[in-house]
C-alpha cells in the first residue's frame, strides 16, 4: 500500500480544501448557532459540484466529497477508485465543517446505501437523489438485525409500518431509505432497505432532534404508518437468502464506516493545526528533535495528539483502499471506525483545555469542533460496537457466539 495521495486524486483534494476553507468555514458559526435552519448557501455549492460531475469523474462533488462516491468502481484493475476519492474529499471537508457536509445535498447516507446494494436499473433512477438512511428506533439502537419496522407485500408494493429515530437529513432529503424485515423470524437474513419518496403517504416526519453538534444538519424522527413503496423500490435482490443473512445491507456500513472515519480525521486535523497555531503564539518552539521531557507539557501533549492522529488516518486510508481493491474490509472498516472516532473527540477535547480561554469561548472555533466531533463516535455504529465486531473477526465468532 503507497501512503502518498494518489496523483490523479491531488487535485480533488485541492478542490475540497478550497471549499472548506472559503465556503464552508466563514458559515460554520452562523448554522451553528440558528439549529435546523437549511444553509441555503449549500444550494449553490450542489449546483457547482454537479456541473464539476459532469465534466470530471474525480470532481469533488461526486465520486470523492460523497458519500455517493463509495460506489462500486467498474472498471477493472483500478486500485485507488471511489472509496479512496471519497474519503481524501470527506476529510478536506471536514476539516472545515462536518455538520455543513452532512448538510449537503444529494449526499445523504441513503445514497452509499443505494451505491452499495442497488441493481443497475435503480442505480440510473435514484442516483441523482438526495437520500437520507432511518436504521435506528426506538427499541434498536446499534443492533441494527434487531430491527422491527415491517415490510409486506401486497400485490407491486410493499406496505411499511415502524418507528426510525435519528435520520441526518430525514426532514430535508427528496427520499429515505428504510431498513425494515419481510419477516421477524428469519432474523438478520429477512432485513431489506427501500427507496421511501419525500410525500410518499404514511410516512411522516414527527419531530426534530435539538443536538450537542452538528447544528446545520437536522436529524429527524419518522413515522411509518401503512406506507405503501412501489416493490421495485427495495434495494438488490428481494430474495431472503439465509445463508448468506445480512451481509448485503451491511455493505453498506463497510463503504461508508471509513468515510465517517475520514470525517473524525479531519475535524481532528483543524482542531490540532489551529492549537499548533494558538501555542506558537503563546511561546511553544515545536522542535521534534527533542526528547519529550525536555519540552514543555503543552508541547508534549501536542505531539503525542498528533500521533494517534496519524494513526488514526493510516487505518481510514488502509478500510478505503482495500474497499477500492475488493478485498473483505468489515473488520478494518470498524478498526479505522473506533480508532478515528476515539481520537478525534480526545483530540478536539484536548485542544480545548491547551488553548485555555481561547479555546473554550466562541471567538475560536475550538469549542464547536469539539462539539461536533462527539457524534462522529456514535452514529454509524458507537465504539463499543466497532470493537465488539473487531473482536467477532478476530476470534472467529459470530454474533450470538460473543455479544
Amino acid at each position: 500500500m503507497n501512503l502518498e495521495t494518489p496523483k490523479k486524486f491531488r487535485g480533488l483534494q485541492q478542490q475540497a480544501q478550497q471549499v472548506a476553507k472559503h465556503y464552508f468555514r466563514p458559515i460554520s458559526r452562523k448554522y451553528d448557532q440558528v439549529e435546523h435552519a437549511y444553509p441555503k448557501e449549500l444550494d449553490l455549492l450542489a449546483a457547482l459540484l454537479d456541473g464539476m460531475n459532469e465534466g470530471s469523474p474525480d470532481a469533488v462533488g461526486a465520486g470523492s466529497a460523497s458519500k455517493r462516491g463509495a460506489a462500486r468502481e467498474q472498471q477493472a484493475g483500478i486500485k485507488n477508485g471511489g472509496n479512496m476519492a471519497a474519503l481524501l474529499g470527506v476529510i478536506e471537508l471536514c476539516w472545515g465543517d462536518v455538520g455543513l457536509l452532512l448538510a449537503m445535498p444529494r449526499q445523504g447516507l441513503g445514497n452509499a446505501a443505494i451505491a452499495a446494494v442497488a441493481n443497475d436499473e435503480q442505480q440510473a433512477r435514484f442516483g441523482k437523489t438526495w437520500a437520507a438512511m432511518a436504521i435506528t428506533e426506538p427499541g434498536c439502537g446499534s443492533d441494527s438485525a434487531a430491527i422491527r419496522t415491517t415490510a409486506v407485500k401486497d400485490g407491486d408494493h410493499y406496505i411499511l409500518n415502524g418507528e426510525k429515530i435519528f435520520v441526518t437529513s430525514g426532514g430535508r432529503a427528496d427520499a429515505v431509505v428504510v431498513w425494515a424485515t419481510l419477516d421477524r423470524s428469519l432474523g438478520r437474513a429477512a432485513i431489506k432497505s427501500f427507496v421511501v419518496e419525500k410525500g410518499t403517504p404514511g410516512m411522516t416526519i414527527t419531530r426534530l432532534e435539538k443536538k450537542l453538534g452538528i447544528k446545520a444538519s437536522d436529524t429527524a424522527s419518522i413515522s411509518l404508518s401503512d406506507c405503501r413503496v412501489p416493490a421495485a423500490n427495495l434495494l438488490g435482490n428481494a430474495e431472503i437468502d439465509v445463508q448468506k443473512g445480512f451481509a448485503g445491507v451491511m455493505e453498506t456500513f463497510d463503504n461508508t464506516r471509513p468515510l465517517v472515519a475520514g470525517m473524525a480525521v479531519g475535524v481532528a486535523r483543524a482542531a490540532l493545526e489551529r492549537t499548533r497555531e494558538l501555542l506558537s503564539k503563546a511561546g511553544c518552539r515545536f522542535d521534534y528533535a527533542k526528547p519529550l521531557l525536555s519540552v514543555t507539557h503543552a508541547e508534549a501533549t501536542l505531539y503525542r495528539l498528533e500521533a494517534e492522529w496519524e494513526a488514526a488516518r493510516l487505518l481510514t486510508l488502509k478500510a478505503a483502499w482495500m474497499a477500492d481493491n475488493k478485498l473483505p474490509n468489515s473488520k478494518e472498516a470498524s478498526i479505522a471506525k473506533a480508532k478515528a472516532g476515539r481520537v478525534a473527540s480526545e483530540v478536539t477535547l484536548k485542544c480545548v483545555e491547551l488553548a485555555g480561554a481561547l479555546g473554550y469561548g466562541e471567538d475560536e472555533l475550538l469549542e464547536k469542533w469539539a462539539r461536533d466531533s462527539k457524534i462522529l463516535d456514535i452514529f454509524e455504529g458507537t465504539q463499543q460496537i466497532q470493537l465488539l465486531i473487531v473482536a467477532r473477526r478476530l476470534l472467529g465468532k459470530s454474533s450470538s457466539e460473543l455479544k
